[in-house]
């Protein structure tokens, strides 16, 4: 019997959902930053900036940011472990991955960063590589959360640490509907209007709804292996920074 799972409230075969996923992100690479910046208001910097507060990393360290699309993540990696240090940047889209590849040689930034096109459930580094792994925004993507977190799980160095940055469950008083009229009836018109593409930013909006919320996803990371696992809400539970670690 042919596996299932959800593409937003989509039910499709398992083994199509990479690709579904691969076509939504093709489409809005080339608006992908724009879109960030304008759906959130610009508060997608400062959790991000939160979340490199945690990194844990020193000059010399080796760190992966998966899932890392156009390198906001890996621009303060980069900086975090220095020139003797190296940060790979891998996304299992070759669209985003080359926006950021040419985002960040741009910026001149690309010393000690690598770009390695992968499947998060099936990362290919060697066992005990990574000193931490970071993924904004790109968990709730994959097919297979619980064989992403095992693959992770298994590339990071006794002591290394992971952090997953991802829209989760609003908790603060009355937000929940205010939130779902945001997404349900604006974030898809600033899609069209802005990219272009109004059903990849409804996709975007009804994934968030079937990401596990905090505690499901703190359970799961325990049961890939990962210790000491606490979670931390931003702006009301919008988005969580869960952290873990490899003992």
């Amino acid at each position: 019997m042919t596996q299932k799972t959800h593409f937003g409230y989509k039910t499709v075969d398992a083994d199509k959902k990479a690709g579904m996923v691969a076509e939504v992100f093709s489409s809005v690479a080339g608006k992908y930053d724009i879109m960030n910046d304008v759906m959130s208001f610009g508060i997608h910097r400062i959790w991000k900036k939160i979340a490199m507060q945690h990194t844990g990393l020193k000059a010399g360290d080796y760190a992966l940011d998966l899932a890392g699309g156009t390198g906001d993540l890996t621009i303060y990696l980069s900086k975090q472990v220095g020139p003797t240090g190296e940060v790979i940047l891998s996304d299992i889209n070759p669209a985003m991955l080359e926006e950021g590849r040419a985002r960040l040689i741009d910026k001149g930034i690309a010393g000690n960063i690598q770009f390695v096109e992968a499947n998060a459930e099936e990362l290919p580094f060697d066992d005990n590589s990574f000193h931490c792994v970071t993924m904004a925004f790109g968990l709730r993507n994959v097919t297979d959360q619980n064989k992403a977190l095992a693959s992770i799980y298994r590339v990071l160095k006794p002591g290394g640490r992971l952090l997953v940055l991802e829209f989760s469950r609003p908790v603060a008083p009355g937000l929940n509907k205010l939130y779902d009229f945001y997404s349900f009836n604006i974030l898809p018109k600033m899609g069209k209007l802005i990219a272009n593409d109004e059903d990849s930013y409804r996709y975007l909006a009804e994934s968030i709804r079937m990401h596990p919320d905090q505690e499901t996803l703190k359970n799961m990371m325990q049961q890939a292996g990962f210790e000491r696992c606490t979670y931390h809400n931003m702006t009301g539970g919008i988005v969580a920074l869960h952290k873990g670690f490899k003992l």
